[in-house]
């Protein structure tokens, strides 16, 4: 161990270096031994590397960029609050987000924000990181963001949303038009499931009817839980996760508002409601309980459905 230790603090030593050359070496190798040896990751944190690693998320070499956010990513495993507490690293994790030197980077800086997001304590910081924010709706709202980046970005947002006080601010920014664009027309299974996810957060605050309904937010949810769109179970648990949020938060007024729409998905509500996980049986119950499905007109299995399920 003692060799990995002097190994290593030749390496970090070599980061205050005035040659470039001399640093960017040592950040690739930095981030290999991050990579492939975890036992190493805690004496390359004690050593100091933090800071200097933060700092060349800045650079203009594509290389020490890369490198730079991979091993800080790779240290993020184990070291969130060495992380945390280094001065700038969330600025410079927002300025690899926003100016990345190539994909690699973004989906580094995403997912280093998703690992430190955790740490509840962590959401609500990160979460005040206007900067951030931008930087993951822009990955989602880029048509030519790879698919790995895209479900890092989803899911820090994922990770910032956890946090009920950041839902409205997630919303403020934008965030709502590209996440359901993403819905409509991406039919990647993983994006899908994972987009889904963050929808069902983020409508869980007051903020969130009147953004849905201006681009008919609720008639994309519903057609998730059509049969024939093809969506997984997860998907269409999240859907109904969504549309019950939002009427808890909505209150009657958009409960009267989305009831028509939603009776048009009551045979997939009640799928779920039979075949789903523990937790998605519950919600599409709450769901069609909160509607009050059962003073409407269905066809004879629901109402027996229902009338067996009723509490």
């Amino acid at each position: 161990m003692e060799v990995k230790r002097r190994a290593v603090k030749n390496l970090v030593t070599k980061l205050s270096s005035v040659s470039e050359q001399t640093r960017t070496e040592a950040i690739c190798e930095l981030r290999l031994i991050s990579k492939n040896d975890s036992d190493s990751r805690p004496l390359i944190a004690d050593a100091g590397a933090v800071p200097y690693l933060s700092e060349s998320l800045y650079s203009s070499n594509k290389l020490s960029q890369e490198n730079a956010t991979a091993a800080l990513h790779n240290l993020s495993i184990s070291h969130k609050d060495l992380l945390m507490s280094t001065r700038g690293l969330l600025d410079a994790l927002s300025h690899a987000l926003r100016n990345p030197s190539s994909p690699s980077v973004a989906q580094c800086a995403a997912g280093t924000i998703f690992s430190l997001l955790t740490v509840e304590s962590y959401r609500s910081i990160i979460g005040h990181k206007r900067d951030i924010l931008f930087g993951l709706i822009d990955i989602i709202k880029n048509p030519n963001s790879d698919s790995r980046t895209v479900k890092d970005a989803l899911k820090a947002l994922f990770g910032i949303a956890l946090y009920p006080m950041n839902r409205a601010h997630i919303i403020e920014l934008g965030a709502v038009p590209p996440l359901f664009s993403l819905l409509c027309n991406d039919g990647r299974a993983g994006i899908l499931e994972d987009v889904t996810a963050v929808i069902a957060q983020i409508a869980g605050c007051e903020e969130s009817w009147e953004a849905f309904r201006k681009i008919s937010g609720v008639g994309v949810l519903v057609d998730m839980l059509d049969s024939s769109t093809g969506s997984s179970n997860r998907t269409k648990e999240n859907a109904i996760s969504a549309l019950l949020n939002l009427v808890q938060c909505g209150g009657e007024e958009t409960i009267n508002s989305i009831r028509g729409i939603v009776l048009g998905a009551v045979d997939g509500i009640i799928e779920v409601a039979e075949n789903g996980t523990d937790k998605g049986r519950s919600k599409a119950m709450a769901l069609l309980k909160i509607l009050d499905v059962s003073s409407c007109t269905f066809q004879e299995e629901h109402m027996d459905y229902l009338s067996n399920h009723s509490s």
